[in-house]
This record gives C-alpha cells, structure tokens and sequence, in this order.
C-alpha cells in the first residue's frame, strides 16, 4: 500500500493530503441554511451530516487533481451519530472513487480481540455468512501504539493480508506532546525515539520498492528538529506529517522529513484548506481550498528543492 501511496506523490509531485476533518461550524453560512429550512431537533443531526458529506464532495472535487490523498478524522463525524458515521464512509468512498488514497484517522489503541477488530472495521473485513464485508474503505489508518506490540500486531496483520497501512503516532504535533514523549529511559533515548524504533522493527516484514513500509509513523511538522532526527534514524519508515497550516508549520519547517529523493512522507492540512474561503473572502469554498492546496504544493516544492531534496519525477518498477 505505502508503494502505491507512494507513486501517486511522484505522479502528482505533491506529498500532501487534504484533512477533512471538517466540522459544521466550517461550512459557510449559506450552505448550511440551505439544507436547514425547516429543520426539526429530529432531523437536524440527518440534515448536519449530509451538508457536511455536500461540502466535502465539492472540496475533493476541486483537489483531486491536485493531491494524492485525503485523511478524513472519525470525531469530527461522530459527533453527529449514526447520520455522522454514514458521512464519514460515504466521504472515504466518494474519496476513492475520485483515486485517491484514503486515510481514516482513527487513532485507535487496544490489544488482543478488540485490536483485532478494530483492524478488520478499518483495514480488513467481516466474514459474514461465508462473504467477506467491508466496513470502511480505508487504505491507510492512524493508530496509538502505547500499548506495545499486543496492539500493533493486528494491524500489522491486517495491512499484510489486506494491502493496507497504518501510521503510528510516534512525535505528534500538540503542544504538550512533550510532557510524556520527550522523557528519557535508562539508555538515553527518548520515549518518541523508542516507539519510532518499535515502528520500524513491527514494520520491517512490510517493506516496498521505495524502502518504506506499511507501517508509518505520525510525526508533527511542529517539531522541525525532531523529525530531521527521525528521518535519519528511521530509514524505512514512512511519515504522516500533520502540523502544516493551520498550526504553524510551513514547508521549511517540514523538509527534515523528507529523503534525498524528496520522499518520506506526505504533509497533512486540514483547516487551512477546509477554511480557506474565509481568509480569500470568498463564498466559492471549493475554488479557495483548490488554491489554498495549490499554494501548499507550491510552497513544500519550493522548500523540498532549496533544502537539495528535489521530488524524483520517475516512479520505482
């Protein structure tokens, strides 16, 4: 999976993916009044969610074309219940159907048969009556490895079996990231630094034509001198890279992440895409998140080939 994640980068010569993580509040005031004429408390929850999946629709249309992938954050969608959870899988199948990759953000941690579980909600399916059933169209998820390798394990599993993948968060972007990921064990490496060493020992069987396994790691662009650190430490180990945007991140600030190849990883922005018509004092929400992810590509290019990281332009055989 992370080969085919991968090409789709070099075809379009950007590593980024477009986060919906998109709440109601993001929708411009208009187009939620449309669908809200004559909303009951009843139906509100219905009408929210299928505004949100309209809205997302018009975003992944205008970005197609331009970005490999998209990350849809499951919170954002349970909020509204069933009806939200309905959006989320018509939102990652209406993604893959426009040939992206879809990354479901689920960040999910347990271990044993609920693990297990959670692999073949997101990254597998359910035998049901002799048939294999689908749950999620997902081709990448996000998981909370702290738990050690009795919850990775059937991830791993699943992203063998199934042709999937999976980030693990190892440096992640918040502010208090630190508190618990920066502290040291006895043999001087970080807690961030043992669990990306983990990644790439639960990865190593899962290894593609470019060097990079199934198995990623999330990793925050908030924190420049870290990832450059990873980058080198974790060699087969590819990257989700949330942080730019919105969070105050820009395309220097990321280059650490990336190889000589310009590879390794592929950039996530969410609401500096999904809001970009407020900053361009438009009403076209779909034309200002075209260019706000145009710029973006324009702006880690840039970056990538003043660092000396230029993008390969040919795909591996």
């Amino acid at each position: 999976m992370i080969d085919r994640l991968i090409d789709a980068i070099i075809e379009k010569q950007n590593p980024t993916a477009v986060g919906l993580d998109t709440k109601y509040d993001y929708l411009p005031e208009d187009f939620r009044k449309a669908l809200m004429a004559g909303a009951t408390k009843a139906d509100m929850a219905e009408r929210a969610a299928k505004a949100v999946f309209n809205f997302n629709r018009e975003i992944i249309d205008a970005v197609c074309d331009i970005v490999p992938a998209v990350k849809v954050q499951v919170a954002y969608y349970e909020m509204a219940g069933l009806p939200g959870m309905r959006c989320f899988y018509d939102t990652l199948a209406y993604a893959r159907h426009r040939g992206l990759v879809t990354i479901a953000d689920i960040k999910r941690n347990d271990i044993g048969a609920t693990a297990q579980a959670y692999a073949a909600a997101y990254l597998g399916s359910m035998p049901i009556e002799g048939k294999a059933v689908e749950a999620f169209p997902a081709d990448f998820v996000t998981v909370n490895g702290y738990l050690g390798t009795d919850g990775i394990k059937p991830f791993a599993d699943a992203c063998r079996e199934n042709d999937r993948g999976a980030f693990i968060l190892v440096k992640t972007s918040n502010p208090s990231s630190g508190e618990l990921q920066d502290l040291k064990v006895e043999d001087g490496r970080t807690i961030y630094e043992v669990m990306g060493d983990q990644v790439c020992q639960w990865g190593g069987e899962l290894v593609g034509k470019y060097g990079y396994s199934d198995l990623g790691a999330v990793v925050g662009a908030t924190y420049p001198e870290q990832g450059e650190a990873l980058r080198k430490r974790l060699k087969s180990v590819f990257f989700l890279i949330p942080g730019y945007g919105a969070q105050g991140a820009g395309g220097k600030e990321l280059v650490g992440c990336f190889d000589e190849r310009g590879l390794g990883g592929v950039v996530n922005a969410s609401r500096s895409i999904l809001c970009a018509y407020k900053k361009q004092d438009t009403t076209d929400f779909a034309l200002a998140a075209k260019r706000e992810a145009e710029r973006m590509k324009a702006d880690i290019a840039q970056a990538l080939e003043q660092a000396g990281k230029p993008m390969i332009t040919e795909c591996a055989k």
